[in-house]
């Protein structure tokens, strides 16, 4: 798996930090070997071409899939009820995403990638409002507490916690209490909360040929 999304930065060519803290520091593959993966990756070098059109839709819609941990099958139903909703589509699609319980878990700081926090949901390490929740995308609402129970601290999933959560500050739309593990929903997020690298008007695009 590691080396799975480590092929998966460099063939879009840049850090969506799905190894958690191993992407900061020297060892991403991205920064190691900053050129696509396979037989004539190297000899492309590290200038990528622009791609056409089709190619620069799908590049967003793959950035978007792949740093949320999603199928196609998912975001393509996310992005039809962003489509549906009240208000900006993007401001919609990115609202849905965001409010997943394993990227909340991610934002809290509780896990160090999504992939993590998505296995500390199913594994039933975690509650919203003191009771277990064990899916994934079950969407948080405002005033909602998300905590880790304190008989999973111990798990290997939480094992330097106690430090990362000292260095750590949540997005402003959650409030986080570092002592007793518990993040509270304070306000939906919104477009400059999200700090997503990705074009979501070319997703919306993709999704509408």
């Amino acid at each position: 798996m590691a080396r799975i999304l480590e092929k998966v930065e460099r063939r879009l060519g840049e850090k969506l930090f799905l190894k958690g803290s191993r992407c900061v520091g020297p060892k991403c593959a991205a920064v190691r070997r900053a050129y696509p993966p396979g037989l004539h990756g190297k000899k492309s070098g590290r200038r990528r071409r622009a791609g056409s059109e089709f190619g620069q839709l799908l590049r967003e819609k793959q950035k978007l899939r792949f740093l949320y941990g999603l199928d196609d099958r998912k975001i393509k139903r996310y992005s039809r009820e962003a489509a549906f909703g009240r208000g900006v589509f993007t401001e919609n699609l990115l609202a849905l995403l965001e409010r997943r319980l394993d990227n909340v878990i991610f934002r809290l700081g509780f896990a160090e990638s999504r992939r993590i926090a998505r296995q500390a949901v199913s594994h039933g390490h975690t509650t919203v409002n003191e009771k277990t929740i064990t899916i994934p995308s079950y969407q948080v609402r405002s005033g909602d507490r998300v905590a880790i129970k304190e008989a999973s601290l111990s798990s290997g999933h939480f094992a330097d916690l106690e430090a990362r959560l000292k260095k750590y500050e949540p997005p402003r739309w959650i409030s986080l209490d570092k002592n007793k593990k518990i993040g509270t929903i304070a306000a939906m997020p919104g477009l400059n909360d999200t700090a997503v690298n990705v074009d979501i008007t070319k997703v919306k695009e993709f999704y509408s040929r």
